[in-house]
């Protein structure tokens, strides 16, 4: 058994990953070189597109990783009387391959791109030939991962599978073998959006979370009730395959699984609570400008730490000297309190100097070693505070600061879309580097 406590960090451990996924390929049979030449060849190419722990997206190298796991695992089982050996084959290589998507423009997976990398890829043509795998069927479980799988995409993705079905000599004229591999595809699609909620505790799956609130285009605001949402389909509409899934995995993945599922359930309870007291003006939020000797109170700095802590890693600046940063004499900080200047801290808009931080290499900030740029960096809020305007008043109070230090510039990260409305607003914003598919960029306002 996969020793789960390995995987249970907010961010995986991608080698522990992948040397866990060979192991368990072995085991279950599947231990030709093609396999590893496979995970070896896509984790490659994610690598040198940068899709690995620094990029701020949901289908990174870990999300490779872990769906292979995943699929092995309920394979190892042995809890799944109709799934053969050749059909663990099926499923290990679509699970490699299912969001294969290294030229992506946007994060969430484009199954017909996914299929044209695939089709157009000679190296992979050849290892699936090697592994006497037929082309069209992995086609067709790929196609069934699509989601949401109702609508216009169920529709279409219906159409292209029954093709491949036509396309290939196992399932042409061959109603029973067409529909155990729409089976096997449902299958792989359940233990795609099911397994990395199973791998760790709360901390992962809302970081999980965090990151696929971005691939689906989420704002903070709804991402509890989103995920609340997401967990409720895949549990009640899709129970039996949910549950069969479930049923494979090791005891402390399927607590795992569904500890977090209740722990969004209270979080949603919580978010709702605090939403009602806003608008009953029960709460009311109080920006403070923090003054460099309370900083240095441990039990402050202890908070700031807890909820800088809810970002995303990506969205982590100095991580490791954060602490410290804070009471740097450049450092700007502006905490969020309830009802008081001394009232609880729930979130807080933190920067400083440009010149402080090693920002990714793309960016080529022509005030760099001016000293007239502050780098905000990206606002922390504690969960349930979302949608209520308290970012909003952080980052304003946090540009006022700035204008007081005689800052001519301000620049920061933010999605796409919300810069493209400041441009068009009344900021005088600017794009200084785009990043693809993350559309999280850089950009700069005059002050």
């Amino acid at each position: 058994m996969i020793p789960v406590e390995k995987l249970s960090s907010s961010i995986s451990d991608t080698a522990y990953i992948k040397n866990q996924v060979i192991k368990l390929a072995q085991k279950n049979g599947l231990d030709e070189p093609c396999y590893k030449k496979m995970l070896d060849y896509t984790i490659s190419n994610l690598e040198s597109r940068s899709l690995g722990e620094k990029y701020y997206g949901y289908h990174n190298i870990d999300h490779l990783l872990e769906i292979p796991l995943g699929t092995l695992l309920v394979g190892n089982s042995r809890q799944i009387s109709k799934l053969s050996h050749d059909d663990l084959r099926y499923l290990f290589v679509s699970a490699i391959f299912h969001d294969f998507e290294p030229d992506k423009i946007i994060d969430k997976p484009s199954e017909d791109n996914v299929l044209k990398n695939l089709v157009h890829d000679a190296k992979i043509k050849d290892m699936i030939t090697e592994s006497k795998i037929d082309f069209e069927i992995i086609k067709a479980l790929i196609l069934r991962t699509t989601y949401p799988w109702s609508g216009k995409s169920k529709e279409t993705g219906e159409k292209y599978i029954q093709k491949c079905f036509e396309s290939s000599e196992i399932t042409r004229n061959n109603p029973e073998k067409q529909e155990h591999f729409l089976w096997l595809g449902w299958l792989l699609s359940i233990i795609d959006r099911m397994i990395s909620y199973t791998l760790g505790d709360f901390s992962k799956a809302m970081h999980i979370a965090k990151m696929n609130s971005h691939a689906l285009g989420w704002h903070p605001e709804v991402l509890v009730q989103r995920s609340v949402t997401y967990f409720d389909d895949l549990t009640k509409n899709e129970f039996k395959m949910s549950n069969l899934v479930l049923e494979c995995l090791p005891k402390e993945m399927k607590e795992n699984f569904m500890n977090n599922v209740q722990m969004f359930t209270k979080l949603r309870e919580r978010e709702i609570k605090i939403q009602s007291d806003f608008k009953s003006k029960k709460l009311k939020f109080v920006p403070k400008m923090e003054p460099r000797k309370i900083k240095q109170n441990n039990e402050f700095s202890d908070t700031i730490n807890s909820i800088f802590l809810e970002l995303p890693r990506p969205l982590r600046f100095n991580e490791k000297n954060f602490q410290e940063s804070l009471t740097d004499s450049e450092t700007i900080l502006t905490t969020l309190r309830l009802n008081t200047l001394n009232g609880k801290i729930i979130g807080f808009a933190k920067g400083g100097m440009l010149e402080n931080y090693n920002l990714r290499a793309e960016i080529n900030d022509e005030n760099y070693g001016k000293r007239n740029t502050i780098f905000l960096e990206p606002i922390a809020l504690s969960t349930g505070y979302w949608g209520l305007g308290a970012g909003h008043i952080l980052r304003q109070s946090f540009i006022m600061q700035a204008h007081t230090l005689n800052y001519k510039y301000l620049t920061s990260f933010a999605f796409r879309d919300v810069i493209t409305s400041r441009v068009n607003g009344m900021e005088k914003a600017e794009f200084v580097t785009k990043f693809d598919p993350e559309r999280w960029d850089y950009y700069r306002i005059q002050l």
